[in-house]
Formats: C-alpha cells, structure tokens, sequence
C-alpha cells in the first residue's frame, strides 16, 4: 500500500546525523509548505571518535546516542512515513556504522538511512531552494560540514551539478588544529589541503557558472555573525571579512582565546579549520560575496519527504532516467512489476512482507531488473547488481540500492544466501522478495507473447505452492520446465517449491 500523505500525519520529523552535530526539525506539513515548529541540535563531533581504521570510538557513539535519547522523546510517538533520520559522512566513512546505526535505530524507533555525499547534496539544495528567494539565474551552494563538504550549482529548486569533497571542519581540526594552537603554518596546510580537494571540481564549477553565491552551514552562518558584529558586513561573508578573521585568529593564537560575537563556544574549536576551507573555497571560485541560507539538509529532507507522500517522488524519476540509460524493455518490467506485486498481495500476511519498503522494493527490482543486459547477457544479473550499488541513484539511501543490488543480483540462477544474511532479520524479508520477483519473472518468460493465467498461492515458512489452472502446465512445457527448474535453485536456500 502507498504511504499515507505526510499532510496526513500532524507532525512531521527529519534527523541529521552529521559529522559535527546532530539536528532534529519538527514541523506540519500545511497546503504543500513545511511549518517549522521545533529544533534542537547538539554537537556531538561523531567524526572526532573517527580512528586511523575508520572505527567509531564507543565514547563518540555515546555522545551521539544520548543527544538521540532527547531528540526520542519527540519521534517515538510519530508513526511509520512521519520521520526522516539520515547519517552523512563520518557514518559513511565509519567501518562499524552497523553497531551505532542499530542502537540509534532502537532508541528513535525509525529506520536510520546513511546517504552518499551527492544526495546529501541534493538535499541541501532542496533545502536551500525553499528557504531563499525564488530568483530565475543559477546560484552556487556550499555546505560545509564536519567531515564533507557539499557544491551544488542549480537553478530554482533543479540542481544541475552536484559533488561533495573530503573535507570538514571537525576532521581539518583533527588534522590541523587537534592541539588548539592556530599558528599561519597549520592554517596554510588545511588551506592547501582544500585548494588540493577543491581542484578536481573547480573547473566543472566555472564551466557551468553562477550568478549568487549560498552558504548553508553553521560554519559559514558563524563567520557571517562575526563579521557582522565587527561592523564589516550586513551579515554576508566577503573576501575582506573573511581575510580580517584571520589576521583575528593568528594574533589569538589558540582556540581557547577565540571570543567574539557570533561564534558559540562550542564552535570554537572547529572555527579556525572552517575558516580555512571556505577561504580555500572563496579563492578556487573566485568568489567575492557569499550570502548565508538558514535552510540546508534538514529542511532539504522535510520537503523530500513531503513530496514522496504527494507522489512527487524523486526516487521513480531517478528509476525511469536509469531505466532509460541501460534501455530497460520497459513493457517486459511492466509486466514483471505487475505479477511480482500481485504476487506480493497474496502472501504479504503469511510472509510478514506488509511494510510499505516492501511493496516499494519489489518494484523498482522489477523495473531494474534486466539493466545489467546493456552490458552483456552474460551475467547480467551480476552486472546489473553493481551497476544499481555503485550509480548515483538520486533519492536512494545506500542501503537501498545495497537491497535494491541484491534483489538484481538474485533475480536468477544462484541466490547469494550468505549476501541476505547480512541483513540480518530483514534478510529473510529480503530473500522472499527475492522469490517473488523471480516467480514474476519465470512467469513472463516469454515476454508477453502469450496470455498467461490467473494462479493461485499457497506458503508456509519454508515453502511456495503455485496453483495453475488444470491442464494448462501440460499444454505448456516450457513454463513447466522453467518452475521445475527453479525448484532446484529455490532448494539451495531450503526453501520447497512445487507447481501444479
């Protein structure tokens, strides 16, 4: 069943598992616009935790799993489709993500998404977009954060570049300034270190050009404040601010000296690392005045989330433009999608598959299912698979296209048992899914050159009875072959299948 309208719910949520700080903004969706009642954010410098082996230290994930405890209070009433959590870059860098994302999951009660740095992007730019003036010529947004560091050049609310950068304020600080001592030495290698960053994008910026210049991090809006409250700015950061900062910081010395208007003591420690980037970023774009959005990620994934319930949903664009690149036979998914989720309704109760994820997986498997073909037949499933886990699929989580990827993956011959244990519980989930777009399949095997019947479905734990009409497997061999075929693959995950 399609999720209800997020209009639907009185209050909605998003969470923002960031490298720096958590965030959480609680709103009413109210005649297609976001209503911002409550926010609440801690820094809980999760990439600090970060060691030489890219594991969280059990200090940093108690950090962030007491500030989650707070935020619970507000999301553990919400129901299912109301709340949005997602993990940024120290969670994508982090080896055992898996361990902090399962405990988080267990205090907030909802599903905890971990997003590449693109589609973080792309959310900060939604949240941008809504949150400024509506101008008609293309504006460039940057988002510095604790460990990445986002550019989006877009146009009204379509980004048309985006990328994102292995840089941050906290791991600069980790890097640069972990003992506080701002020296013009440190300062000049974080500033090198994001020129080096920065070049691989720099022409692409310029190339597709831009006519106003966004910030949209607490870093840019902290030296805007600054500058500000000194009397050099109307709350913009400009070239000659952002130099008389530096000169302020070299002559404090170290972080613990830092005490001017506009930056909150707990930014003092990343400050002069933020400095360093968005001066980096000022000289590779040639950029003269930045002006500061209040809206970014957050909001970004508030209004994703209203347009996924008002069937606006970024996800089904990104599939009908892949379909298109790998010419997917359309008709062919069609028909796989339609069988697969008529399938799907009548086991759902005995097969514990009733969650909206998926009614939702088992049809993009089906949409996507023959991409791999573009690149060879020979196994194309396999193709496929990677294909779907290493693209840029705007709206998907990575763990979506992961489930997304395996679902391809097993969609014939061998099923990779060992690849939906990983999943856990939700793997026996994932693995019946599996079965059903296989099922689906078989089913129009012969792509639509023939009418095929209605059938009938019988499941236990273990087992899938499919019931054709009488006589009609007899006077179809080449179905019938294909089923018994299937038994033996379905065998290897000790599942029983037999057809009459």
């Amino acid at each position: 069943m399609p999720n209800a309208p997020a209009e639907s719910f009185p209050l909605i949520a998003a969470i923002d598992l960031g490298s720096n700080s958590f965030h959480m903004v609680l709103a009413k969706a109210d005649n297609h616009e976001i209503r911002i009642l409550e926010r609440l954010g801690d820094k809980v410098q999760l990439a600090a935790g970060l060691d030489d082996e890219r594991q969280l230290s059990e200090e940093a994930m108690q950090r962030g799993l007491d500030c989650l405890r707070r935020f619970a209070q507000f999301t553990n009433t919400l129901p299912e489709g109301a709340v949005r959590i997602v993990g940024t870059n120290a969670l994508r860098e982090a080896r055992n993500r898996a361990v902090f994302i399962r405990r988080a999951e267990e205090i907030l009660g909802h599903q905890v998404e971990v997003i590449s740095g693109r589609e973080e992007a792309r959310l900060i730019y939604l949240g941008v977009s809504h949150s400024i003036a509506d101008t008609p010529g293309k504006r460039l947004v940057a988002d510095i954060g604790g460990g990445s560091t986002e550019f989006i050049i877009g146009q009204r609310f379509e980004p048309l570049l985006r990328e994102s950068l292995q840089m941050g304020c906290v791991s600069f600080t980790q890097r640069y300034f972990k003992d506080g001592k701002i020296t013009p030495a440190r300062y000049a290698q974080a500033y090198t270190a994001a020129r080096l960053e920065l070049m691989g994008i720099e022409q692409s910026l310029r190339r597709l050009g831009w006519e106003d210049a966004v910030g949209a991090s607490g870093t840019i809006k902290a030296i805007g404040l600054t500058t500000k409250a000194a009397g050099l700015s109307n709350g913009e950061i400009t070239v000659e601010g952002l130099a008389w900062l530096k000169r302020k910081l070299f002559k404090l010395g170290e972080v613990d000296k830092i005490d001017l208007d506009g930056i909150k003591p707990d930014r003092r420690g990343i400050f002069p690392a933020g400095l360093a980037i968005l001066e980096a970023i000022f000289d590779a774009c040639d950029i003269q005045r930045m002006s500061h959005s209040e809206g970014a990620l957050r909001e970004g994934v508030l209004y994703d989330l209203l347009g996924r319930h008002q069937h606006e949903d970024v996800r089904e664009r990104t599939l009908s433009a892949f379909m298109e690149r790998y010419h997917v036979d359309v008709d062919q998914a069609a028909r796989v999608e339609a069988k697969a989720l008529s399938a799907l309704d009548k086991v759902a109760n005995d097969w514990g598959l009733t969650d909206d994820w998926h009614r939702e997986l088992l049809s993009w498997g089906a949409k996507v299912h023959e991409v791999g073909l573009d690149i060879a037949h020979y196994q194309y499933h396999k193709h496929g698979a990677y294909l779907i886990e290493h693209s840029d699929l705007s709206g998907f989580s990575r763990q979506d296209q992961q489930m997304l990827a395996l679902l391809v993956r097993g969609h014939r011959r061998n099923i990779p048992k060992d690849k939906f244990a990983d999943f856990g519980e939700e793997g026996v989930k994932l693995m019946r899914l599996c079965v059903l777009l296989r099922f689906a399949i078989l089913f129009h095997h012969i792509r639509g050159t023939q009418s095929m019947p209605e059938v009938q479905f019988k499941v236990g734990d273990n087992s899938l009875e499919i019931v054709f009409p009488e006589g009609w497997l007899a006077a179809n061999p080449l179905t019938l072959a294909d089923f018994e075929a299937e038994a033996e693959w379905l065998k290897r995950i000790d599942l029983t299948l037999s057809v009459r």
